[in-house]
């Protein structure tokens, strides 16, 4: 079978530090490359200093990314790469579907659940956009590790292999390796939850409990996210490859990762109000972790861990609190 060719243009939506280091990596594989960013002092940056100084200090920036505000540029390449909070996702789709092609190919790369409605991305841009054609890119990768060619691993899932395989092309380098799947929910998922679970690993970092208590509340935040992912139809393997418990293992193991850092600053007794005055980033678990609740209720499966954390970031009740709830329930075998 002849290897898939590379896209020849791609429009990457989002300047974040994340959307950055994709952008760079695709551009680095000779692809036509456009970085999308509100911030036009992110566009000047770049255009100017070839460094997203904002966002992806200290990283070159190949010469073949171009950075523009204008969202029209997407009625000129071949696919899209979506790099933008989950919240917001729906009011990107919107707009870019004034624009570009279509059927457009467009692979989904935030972490998140929209909070009014429920739905996974995938289902939000069917709603909008059901003429595009959507992947999603996901797994355990720091935007720093990728931006300096570390090795990085993840999945691409996609319900059209021949798709799929454009998009392992377009992406793939000696360091950065994706996986081809076709569980678009399984990879979805796993990246919704594990940021929420992140949040609860943080808050026991906060509060001095000690790698063991990380460690079990990694493994049982697990059965937690298989339980829920087996009820909506994930493959069982893929919860269990990169982008499920690979990446639930790196977000809940380093401060690098904004929702465990957020959980630490919880855990040592700083308000959410607080913390968030003090980012530019997004922690994707805050608005998640009651999405995820209300997916839980809906598919009868029991979350405690994430319906903790999101009883903690809506103020609804402290960090000891909800510890001691978790600590106190009823014990059980190990196969629950």
């Amino acid at each position: 079978m002849d290897q898939a060719s590379p896209f020849s243009s791609i429009m990457i939506v989002g300047a974040g530090a994340w959307g950055t280091a994709l952008a760079n990596l695709v551009a680095r594989n000779g692809v036509d490359t456009i970085l999308w960013a509100r911030e036009a002092d992110v566009v000047c940056a770049i255009q100017q200093e070839r460094e997203n100084s904002i966002f992806l200090p200290g990283v070159a920036l190949d010469a073949r990314l171009r950075a523009t505000a204008d969202l029209s540029a997407a009625r000129d390449v071949d696919a899209i790469l979506l790099v933008v909070p989950a919240q917001y996702n729906r009011a990107i789709f919107g707009e870019l579907r004034h624009f570009a092609k279509e059927t457009t190919p467009i692979a989904l790369c935030a972490k998140g659940i929209e909070t009014d409605s429920g739905l996974l991305m995938t289902e939000v841009l069917a709603e909008v956009w059901p003429e595009a054609r959507p992947a999603v890119l996901s797994g355990p990768s720091f935007a720093i590790d990728v931006a300096r060619g570390l090795p990085t691993a993840v999945t691409l899932a996609c319900g059209d292999p021949a798709l799929g395989e454009r998009w392992m092309a377009s992406l793939r380098a000696p360091c950065f390796r994706p996986y081809l799947s076709g569980d678009l929910i399984g990879a979805e998922l796993g990246g919704a939850v594990k940021n929420v679970l992140a949040i609860a690993a943080g808050v026991a970092e906060g509060r001095g409990f000690g790698e063991s208590a990380r460690a079990a509340l990694i493994a049982r935040g697990f059965a937690e996210f298989q339980r829920l992912g087996v009820a909506l139809g994930a493959d069982a393997q893929t919860l269990a490859g990169l982008s499920g418990l690979g990446d639930l293992i790196l977000t809940a193991s380093s401060e690098k990762s904004r929702n465990m850092s957020l959980g630490v600053a919880l855990g040592r007794g700083q308000s959410l109000g607080e913390i968030m005055s003090d980012r530019d980033t997004v922690a994707e678990g805050v608005a998640t972790a009651p999405a995820i609740v209300q997916l839980a209720e809906k598919a009868g499966v029991e979350m405690p861990i994430c319906m903790a954390v999101a009883s903690l970031v809506s103020g609804e009740k402290s960090a000891d609190e909800l510890i001691a709830a978790l600590l106190s329930r009823p014990l059980k075998s190990a196969e629950n």
